[in-house]
C-alpha cells in the first residue's frame, strides 16, 4: 500500500459516519456479522477516539494512537475540541494507520469514525485522512446514517437533509445515505407520508404545506421554502432504510454500498449470499420487519387514494 503505487492491489471498504447515536457503532457490528457469513474477510477499524465499548472485533484501534480523556485532560479541552485535535493528530501521523492496515492486506475495511457532525461538514482533518486512503488504491463509499426518527418530524427532516447534502459535498465520496433504527421509528409517531416519500426525498413542497400548518414554523416559511429549494437544486440526496435485524435490508444496504465503491463479489460469496437469505429465520436477523414499515404506509396511502375517488 505504499503511496502512489499503481501496480498495488486495490482494498474496498466503508467510512461509516454520522451524528451521535445515528447507530454507527451499531452497524459496523451487525455489518461485520452479516459479511462474515457470506465468506467476506472483514476488518473494522475504529477511528473514533471516544469509542471505548466496541461490541465488535476491532482490528485496528485509534485508542492505540490517541484518546480523547488524554487530550481533554491534557490540553484541557471540550469534546469537541478534543475529537477535533484527536482527528488532526491522526491526519499527521498517516505513517502508523498505514503500517496497522497493512497487515491486513485483501480484506474489506469498515472504519468507525467519530460522532460529531462538524468533521464531516466544515472540518478538513478527516476528508483529509479519506483522501490519504485513496492515495493507498483504498475504494471507499461513505456510509452517512441519520436516525429515521427525524421522519416523524418535518422540520427535523429538512434538517437532516441540509446536513447529509452537506456532508455530501464536503466528504467527496461516493455516497449512501442510511434511515437507521427503522424497526423504531413509529415509537416516536406517525409518519405524515408513506416512507417511499422520505427515502426518495420527493416533491418536498408537500413536507414545506405540512410545516405550515404548524403555527410556529407557518412564520419561517419562506425559509423552509428556500431550504427545499437548495436540496431539490442538487437532487443528491435519497435514503435506503436499514434494521441491523433484518437480513433483507442488510443485503440491501450491503449491495448499495457495493454498487457506490465499485465491488463485486464473485461467485462463492454470491452462493453464500443465497443461502444465507434462503436460510430459516433465527434469533439473529428477522425477514420483513422493515419491509413491513414500508408496505403498511404504502397500504394506507393506497387506501386514502380509494376512498377520495369513492368519495368522488
Amino acid at each position: 500500500m505504499s503511496e502512489g503505487s499503481k501496480g498495488s492491489s486495490l482494498a474496498f471498504g466503508q467510512v461509516v459516519i454520522g451524528p451521535p447515536g445515528s447507530g454507527k457503532t451499531t452497524y459496523c457490528h451487525g455489518m461485520q456479522e452479516f459479511m462474515g457469513r457470506i465468506g467476506r474477510k472483514v476488518t473494522v477499524v475504529n477511528l473514533d477516539p471516544a469509542n471505548e465499548a466496541m461490541p465488535y472485533q476491532c482490528a485496528v484501534d485509534i485508542a492505540e494512537l490517541i484518546t480523547l480523556p488524554d487530550v481533554m485532560e491534557n490540553l484541557k479541552l471540550g469534546p469537541n475540541g478534543g475529537l477535533i485535535y484527536c482527528m488532526e493528530y491522526l491526519e499527521a501521523n498517516f505513517d502508523w494507520l498505514q503500517e496497522k492496515l497493512a497487515a491486513f492486506r485483501g480484506h474489506y475495511y469498515l472504519f468507525d469514525c467519530p460522532g460529531q457532525v462538524e468533521l464531516y461538514t466544515h472540518h478538513d482533518a478527516l476528508k483529509n485522512v479519506f483522501a490519504q486512503l485513496a492515495k493507498w488504491n483504498f475504494r471507499l463509499a461513505a456510509v452517512h446514517l441519520v436516525d429515521s426518527h427525524y421522519c416523524t418530524d418535518p422540520g427535523k427532516f429538512i434538517s437532516v437533509l441540509c446536513t447529509s447534502l452537506s456532508t455530501m459535498l464536503h466528504v467527496e465520496l461516493p455516497h449512501v445515505n442510511i434511515l437507521s433504527k427503522m424497526d423504531l421509528i413509529e415509537q416516536y409517531g406517525k409518519l405524515a407520508f408513506n416512507l417511499d416519500y422520505y427515502t426518495e426525498v420527493l416533491d418536498l413542497s408537500y413536507l414545506v404545506d405540512h410545516l405550515a400548518s404548524d403555527p410556529f414554523f407557518r412564520n419561517y416559511r419562506r425559509l423552509n421554502e428556500k431550504l427545499v429549494e437548495v436540496i431539490e437544486d442538487y437532487s443528491l440526496v435519497s435514503f435506503v432504510p436499514l434494521n441491523v435485524q433484518d437480513k433483507e435490508s442488510m443485503r440491501q444496504v450491503m449491495q448499495a454500498v457495493d454498487k457506490a465503491n465499485g465491488y463485486s463479489f464473485g461467485d462463492q460469496e454470491h452462493r453464500s449470499l443465497e443461502a444465507l437469505m434462503s436460510a430459516a429465520v433465527g434469533a439473529d436477523f428477522h425477514f420483513t420487519s422493515t419491509l413491513a414499515v414500508q408496505e403498511k404506509y404504502v397500504q394506507s396511502q393506497d387506501k386514502a387514494v380509494e376512498e377520495e375517488v369513492m368519495d368522488l
